[in-house]
């Protein structure tokens, strides 16, 4: 849809990398751009037909003035089928199951089928947000509180007591892998010393799987982002995993502490910690490499020019091609 749109109406966004693809996801040479923004700055990006006012007074001003216009049948029918194939495609992949261990995807499905309506999830860091923000379907406008912006590390069990101290009648739930849980897993003694109940979720994949999986696609083979013990005879980080008791860590600072190896452990785990009164932190053990796709959104991270690697020399050559598709808008 954003590949052949004529118009795009932005509502509140800055045009980030991540939103715009890296400015290749619209690629109608005749495309315009309105936007609604409080910022004027963020209103004029792409050469657009600045609207510069609060979203909802530009949103209503733009319904009154269109009254009676409607889009043709054949892309209103197109637009039904790209929601179909997208909601069989969400379905899919909170089905994907692993004979060596969980992924993902299927954690995030089973969380989404158990949380009841007013329940927030929370998330900040890593390969979740983005995943989550293909995979979740939000039933409450308060029930999805994510830290886009900076990609924030150690945010989540912090931001989470932020969210229960705001409305203590909902229960809160938040995600966080295993590389930002260890960056202020403290937090969760302050969660308990306050009485703040939190429901965290922490998926163990021995490693920095968002930042590893943009190693390997610059060449860098993942270097550094698994937690290996160093080899002493090669010197490279190749040796045993680091053995890290992320269900003994979290009861070490009062919570109580569930590890899971399964969905049906998974989800009995959910309904325990729903019934406990202190925060509850369920860790489970997913695959690293089983991944949601990016559906050709393409990042501009730049390889290395000059390597001895192949890898990051056909990065490289493959960098270079999709660099192309990158649109300045004048």
């Amino acid at each position: 849809m954003a590949r052949a749109a004529d118009l795009v109406i932005g509502i509140g966004t800055r045009y980030s990398d991540f939103t715009t693809a890296s400015k290749t996801a619209f690629q109608n040479p005749d495309v315009r751009f309105v936007n609604i923004n409080v910022s004027e700055f963020d209103s004029f990006k792409h050469s657009a037909v600045p609207l510069t006012c609060d979203a909802r007074a530009g949103l209503e001003e733009l319904s009154a003035a269109l009254a009676g216009y409607r889009v043709p049948a054949a892309y209103s029918n197109c637009v039904t089928t790209h929601r179909a194939n997208w909601e069989a495609e969400v379905d899919r992949l909170h089905a994907i199951r692993s004979d060596s261990g969980m992924v993902q995807s299927e954690i995030i499905g089973a969380l989404n089928r158990f949380m009841q309506p007013r329940d927030v999830l929370l998330c900040a860091a890593g390969s979740l947000p983005g995943d989550l923000h293909k995979l979740w379907r939000t039933r409450d406008s308060k029930g999805y509180h994510m830290e886009y912006g900076y990609s924030t590390m150690g945010y989540e069990i912090a931001g989470g007591i932020g969210v229960k101290m705001a409305d203590p009648s909902r229960e809160v739930y938040v995600m966080v892998g295993d590389g930002s849980y260890q960056m202020a897993c403290s937090e969760i003694a302050t969660a308990v010393q306050e009485g703040y109940k939190l429901n965290i979720v922490l998926l163990d994949n021995h490693g920095f799987s968002s930042i590893g999986g943009l190693s390997q696609a610059v060449g860098c083979q993942g270097f550094g982002t698994d937690y290996r013990v160093r080899n002493p005879k090669s010197g490279e980080l190749d040796g045993q995993r680091v053995a890290v008791d992320f269900a003994a860590n979290a009861a070490s600072w009062g919570a109580c502490a569930i590890r899971v190896h399964s969905g049906r452990e998974f989800e009995d785990a959910l309904a325990r910690a729903r019934g406990e009164s202190r925060t509850t932190v369920i860790v489970a053990e997913v695959e690293k490499e089983v991944r949601v796709p990016g559906y050709e959104s393409w990042w501009d991270v730049p390889v290395a020019e000059v390597s001895e690697m192949e890898t990051v020399r056909a990065a490289r050559e493959k960098y270079e091609g999709a660099v192309k598709a990158e649109r300045l808008f004048l």
